[in-house]
């Protein structure tokens, strides 16, 4: 049963995510509390379909405070998918948008792209390591191995970043097949990436209370007590942080 097969698929590799990247997950998490412990942000940058991880880390139950999530509407799937992808090809304009964004050097710039080809993420690290961030890049090695850059440069975001976690996921991402099929279906990307984007969070955080320092951390507003703890962070971060 393909239901069962997927659940398989993506177990091993989450299984090889967790033996593999570890250093990197850990790396990553230094690099973010350095961030959160100076009072400053972590910025999170996606395109289409990617943008899903800058949503699960911001303004979520049981999510760090100081996120900053780069929702760039010209990169959403919303109003029209078509628009995303061709606004990802542009070079130029990613950056330009992160200099109307609060940033600093002590800030930690997380981009997730599967391929890690297209302008707009290539962009992005080139703007945040100008400034003086630590970059972290979610990339499939598989995925990026089978492309090549759409940059200028010749640079693939991988190639940019401090730090590169390698999601398991094959070229194309889909990672399943039917017989007489030649598309191949269900994409594991999703469920690695965001499992990393979380792993992140709590070693961010374990890393800032072994040093006494306790992060800012969302409660969920359908609690009672919620509403009034999360109206105090947004009120301290939302001159930072844009979209809150």
């Amino acid at each position: 049963m393909k239901y069962q097969e997927y659940y398989e698929v993506v177990t091993e590799q989450l299984r090889r995510q967790f033996q593999e990247e570890q250093e990197q997950i850990q790396k990553a998490a230094e690099y973010c509390a350095a961030s959160v412990m100076e009072k400053r942000l972590i910025h999170v940058f996606g395109c289409g379909h990617s943008q899903m991880f800058a949503m699960e880390v911001f303004y979520r139950a049981g999510g760090l405070v100081p996120v900053n999530a780069l929702l760039i509407p010209h990169l959403a799937l919303f109003p029209r998918a078509k628009l995303s992808t061709m606004q990802e090809r542009v070079e130029g304009f990613s950056g330009g948008y992160l200099e109307l964004e609060d940033t600093d050097a002590r800030d930690t710039m997380i981009i997730v792209s599967v391929s890690g080809r297209n302008a707009g993420v290539v962009d992005m690290a080139l703007a945040a390591k100008e400034i003086g961030m630590k970059v972290v890049a979610l990339v499939s090695s598989a995925f990026a191995d089978a492309t090549v850059s759409r940059h200028t440069s010749g640079k693939n975001l991988r190639d940019m970043a401090d730090v590169v976690i390698d999601l398991k996921c094959v070229a194309g991402d889909a990672a399943l097949s039917a017989e007489g099929m030649e598309a191949r279906f269900c994409g594991t990307s999703t469920v690695l990436g965001m499992t990393v984007m979380e792993a992140i969070v709590a070693q961010t955080v374990e890393n800032c209370v072994s040093q006494g320092f306790y992060p800012p951390v969302y409660v969920s507003s359908n609690l009672d007590k919620g509403d009034a703890i999360n109206k105090e962070y947004i009120k301290e971060y939302s001159k930072m942080i844009s979209c809150l």
